[in-house]
């Protein structure tokens, strides 16, 4: 093991040397920056929830699972409304998009949810590490909260949502695309 550990070093120091620099000089990682990874995890869920919105055929957008329950097109909607109602509260200048909370199109749904994540991502793209850290009025469910903190309830709450959508899919016997490459 410590020959292990001592050969690693080496070539470790090897490489920074072959770079041209001196061990001593090897660059420093880069600080860790709030306003970057929730622009990362804001991108990474519109993905995930663009796929996963999109897995159900048009024709089953008005599927429920239990009567009391929302449609599937009816959970991306609310996301979608969810997502901007939530972002609001960051005082961004961008401008949240418009849209049809009855809409039953799976286009028209589909352009809403990704609306609503690019209105967060443009929201938390006028933040600094300093501002998403400061306390703004959030929602009456959230009340006093940083910025940092409204936006990963968002990030949450669509999660919650994903999960159920899962469930859906399923009861339609269609695998979640974020589960296809695991089977």
């Amino acid at each position: 093991m410590k020959r292990l550990v001592l050969t690693t070093a080496i070539a470790a120091a090897v490489l920074v040397v072959a770079a041209g620099r001196p061990a001593a000089q090897a660059p420093a990682a880069a600080a860790p920056s709030i306003q970057a990874e929730l622009l990362k995890d804001l991108t990474n869920q519109k993905e995930q929830m663009g796929k996963i919105a999109d897995a159900m055929p048009e024709d089953k957008f008005g599927f429920k699972a239990t009567p009391a329950q929302r449609s599937y097109g009816e959970q991306i909607m609310h996301v979608a409304g969810a997502n901007v109602m939530i972002i609001k509260a960051l005082g961004a200048k961008a401008t949240p998009p418009t849209m049809n909370p009855k809409a039953t199109a799976k286009a028209e749904i589909l352009k809403a949810l990704a609306d609503s994540y690019d209105f967060g991502i443009a929201a938390v793209k006028e933040q600094t590490d300093q501002t998403m850290m400061q306390a703004v009025q959030g929602p009456a469910f959230l009340g006093s909260s940083t910025r940092t903190r409204i936006t990963y309830f968002v990030l949450n709450h669509a999660m919650d949502i994903y999960g159920q959508m899962a469930v859906y899919l399923r009861l339609n016997g269609i695998v979640p695309p974020a589960s296809r490459n695991s089977m």
